[in-house]
């Protein structure tokens, strides 16, 4: 998101996964937050691995910044399926299936 490499859509899905997160957090007795954050998650998993494959920037335009960038989003990604397995884990807790 820093350097512009990504459309307005990769930084606006994983910002509303965050406000679902931060809604999920505050209402802990939710199970619809906690599953909406948990699909959130996984949808935005698979539109990142789009962005990422789509938009990744020539070797001749990668500036520092760009490479940073598209660092973090790769580090992003990869924390993902961490994130939904704990999350599923508090979604089993608060009575899901």
């Amino acid at each position: 998101c820093m350097d512009y490499i990504f459309p307005a859509s990769y930084a606006w899905g994983n910002f509303s996964v965050l406000a679902v997160g931060i809604w999920a957090i505050v209402q802990r007795d939710s199970l619809d937050a906690i599953t909406m954050f948990l699909f959130g998650l996984l949808l935005t998993g698979v539109t990142d691995m789009i962005h990422i494959s789509l938009f990744y920037p020539s070797h001749k335009d990668l500036s520092d910044l760009k490479r940073f960038s598209v660092g973090m989003a790769i580090f992003s990604f990869l924390l993902k399926p961490v994130s939904c397995y704990l999350v599923y884990q508090m979604c089993r807790e608060r009575g899901g299936d």
